[in-house]
């Protein structure tokens, strides 16, 4: 497929890549471009921000959840209908998933996609020596993908200075950013929860948009995505013969952490989902053969999450009668006797799992993992393995054990309930890098097996 692309990426975190991608993004909408976003790595947060404030469709790109073929595929679905696909990168560019690995990095997805990557450099404090960075990161790696380049935190009269030395290395000057803190977007704009805050970052993304569009060469930038060569990618496995069913799947500004893909892959399966509010619905949508609790922020909304009782009850008793449920992170809090909120206040949840939920003040366990099950249960044959990611602050007395979960680096721990028809725990699964649990529970909802 012809598919015009560029890959943002920059030599460390920090360095204004998130902010000047969202703004390319507005910018390019402004233009009537149909924009497919992308973000490279696990991360919910910067799509949900592409989807909820830039107004474009976003996903995730993953090598440590799926091999080439796969990643390749799920771009190629994902940017289907779009003018242009726009990749924000993850840490560093060549930063994987070890201290010298390059591995999941994203110099390897833009390898695996062979997309031209524009490197965002933070000029602040530097003038000629910004061009030593660029130097550096083009020759660390031979063909290391990098075209063009935009300055960050740069005045326009050292750029202009700096320009002819961009175009004398072969790559493309694509503009510079001045300092403007009033532009930028704090780390914590991207978790955004409330209406308000979209509204007021909404036009802050316009203010961005117009001042790029000033200092940004957007005949240049389109000139790079359309280099971009056609991509060759598989098309998706033969899905099985599915019955029909009815998946209520929670999503709310408590519950908002969903893969684009992993929701594509039940559609796929031939189930029909409905969106329901734990924070406002008083029941679950009429015909729900199975339940999905995502992750969120559960914690926020502890006191009217639990204020619900109609819900919490619904919950509750639809497990009990055996409507199988996936329950992830937040969705797992959501299910336990109580949940306490940021100020150490517990409140009463839904008292399926017989445990307590509570706020801790570090990351309790976090990173990629290979989940691999300790026992046949509805949902996995013992040994069965699915790619997964945690990462949370809060933690519970009883994280489950039905599971062993290993990180690349090999520190191992166990985790997750599998009790009947219900599969809960921290971990965010990744459904394409193993369908058969989803199709199994997707046949528990059918009452097939």
């Amino acid at each position: 497929m012809h598919s015009p692309r560029v890959l943002f990426a920059a030599p460390a975190s920090g360095s204004g890549k998130t902010t000047i991608v969202c703004g390319i993004l507005r910018a390019l909408k402004n233009r009537g471009k149909a924009v497919s976003a992308f973000k490279c790595g696990p991360d919910y947060i910067d799509p949900l921000f592409h989807e909820r404030v830039v107004g474009v469709k976003s996903g995730t790109l993953d090598l440590f959840f799926s091999g080439e073929e796969t990643l390749k595929r799920l771009y190629a679905q994902n940017a289907d209908g779009s003018d242009c696909a726009v990749i924000e990168g993850v840490m560093g560019y060549y930063d994987g998933l070890s201290a010298a690995s390059e591995q999941a990095s994203t110099f390897s997805v833009a390898k695996a996609l062979d997309t031209p990557v524009v490197l965002i450099v933070d000029a602040r404090g530097q003038s000629l020596s910004a061009l030593a960075t660029l130097r550096g990161f083009l020759d660390f790696r031979p063909n290391s993908g990098v075209k063009g380049v935009i300055f960050n935190r740069m005045s326009e009269h050292v750029y202009k200075a700096l320009k002819p030395e961009v175009e004398a290395m072969g790559i493309v000057p694509v503009g510079f950013v001045p300092k403007s803190d009033a532009l930028m977007l704090e780390s914590r704009h991207l978790g955004l929860v409330t209406p308000d805050e979209v509204n007021g970052l909404s036009e802050k993304l316009d203010a961005l948009a117009a001042l790029l569009s000033q200092t940004l060469d957007f005949d240049a930038l389109d000139t790079l995505m359309q280099s971009a060569p056609a991509l060759d990618a598989t098309e998706a496995p033969k899905t099985p013969n599915m019955p029909k069913t009815v998946i209520a799947v929670a999503r709310d500004e408590a519950f908002c952490f969903l893969y684009r893909d992993n929701l594509a892959l039940l559609k796929r399966y031939n189930a029909e989902l409905k969106l329901f509010s734990p924070l406002t619905d008083s029941r679950l949508p009429v015909g729900t053969q199975g339940i999905i609790l995502p992750g969120g922020y559960p914690e926020l909304y502890a006191k009217r999450l639990s204020e619900n009782a109609a819900m919490r009850e619904a919950i509750r008793t639809a497990i009990g009668n055996g409507m199988p449920c996936l329950a992830e992170c937040g969705g797992f809090l959501y299910l336990h006797d109580t949940l306490s909120d940021m100020d150490g206040t517990p409140y009463p949840m839904c008292g399926v799992i017989k445990a307590d939920a509570y706020r801790t003040q570090k990351l309790s366990r976090f990173g990629y993992i290979t989940l691999s099950a300790n026992a046949d249960t509805a949902f996995f044959k013992a040994g069965e393995t699915i790619k997964a990611h945690e990462f949370h602050y809060f933690e519970s007395n009883d994280p489950g054990s039905a599971f062993s979960a290993v990180k690349p680096n090999g520190r191992d721990w166990t985790c997750m309930h599998a009790n009947g028809n219900l599969l809960a725990g921290f971990p965010h699964l990744f459904y394409e890098s193993n369908p058969k649990p989803v199709e199994r529970f997707l046949r528990l909802a059918a009452k097939e097996v």
